[in-house]
């Protein structure tokens, strides 16, 4: 696992670019869907700053997939491309069953260099599994906690909390005059382990307030077309690192 990227002592945390999520291109022209967009999205947008990447594979329909067949091409291209941590989706957004998510999590043993980390959201069912077969594997894990959702408690409860690489709560508010008490809200709830990391990040109209939340708090976030097509003042951006670039002015 690349330890690149990661916070040193005094440093200020990482910041994470998430480079499509849901999206596509029905959403704007500049979210990467192949192989080779996603390599020279992220590329950029570690240029600007960024020192984590995460990405949703997706098929050559466009579909999001934990198939190993799918996420080779893509990490292979990333690899060649930058020299900071990678990591993958690994929630029903790429695979809506439980067991069929472990499933393709454990067969990610063929791939020749697993992705450094992968997002498990903690109020989806079977999250303790899948989280288990990533450790298994000897990826990070990232555990997603929502706002307006049971993850919080279900990953206080976790025996698994000790063990994952950072947790990161995503404020699902939408609403910018609103998002930031949303956020302390979730930040108030969450009981995290001595020495877990949090990274904090908001979405869509929430983005942009979150972020300077997390900032003042001292905390990783992140930034991407997966969370906001719009740069701080409104205008459309044009690409991830752009929004990356906006994020650390």
């Amino acid at each position: 696992m690349r330890t690149g990227g990661t916070d040193g002592p005094g440093a200020p945390p990482a910041l994470q670019v998430c480079l499509n999520g849901s999206r596509g291109p029905g959403d704007t022209a500049a979210v990467p869907m192949s192989p080779a967009s996603i390599a020279e999205a992220a590329a950029l947008a570690v240029a600007a700053g960024a020192r984590d990447v995460r990405v949703h594979p997706r098929t050559p329909c466009g579909a999001e997939s934990l198939s190993p067949r799918v996420l080779a091409p893509v990490l292979t291209a990333l690899r060649a491309a930058v020299a900071v941590p990678v990591g993958v989706t690994a929630s029903a957004s790429a695979e809506p069953d439980p067991g069929r998510r472990v499933e393709r999590v454990r067969s990610w043993a063929v791939l020749a260099e697993p992705p450094d980390h992968a997002s498990v959201d903690w109020h989806e069912p079977g999250a303790e599994e899948v989280a288990a077969a990533l450790l298994e594997r000897g990826v990070g894990v990232e555990a997603g906690v929502r706002s307006g959702t049971d993850g919080p408690a279900r990953f206080a409860r976790s025996p698994l909390a000790s063990r994952v690489l950072r947790v990161r709560a995503e404020v699902a508010d939408r609403d910018p005059a609103t998002a930031g008490a949303t956020a302390r809200a979730l930040l108030g709830s969450l009981v995290v382990p001595s020495g877990v990391p949090v990274l904090l990040h908001g979405v869509d109209g929430g983005t942009w307030p979150v972020l300077r939340l997390a900032r003042r708090l001292g905390l990783g976030t992140r930034i991407g077309l997966a969370d906001t097509l719009l740069l701080p003042d409104g205008t459309r951006a044009r690409s991830n690192a752009e929004l990356v670039v906006a994020a650390l002015a």
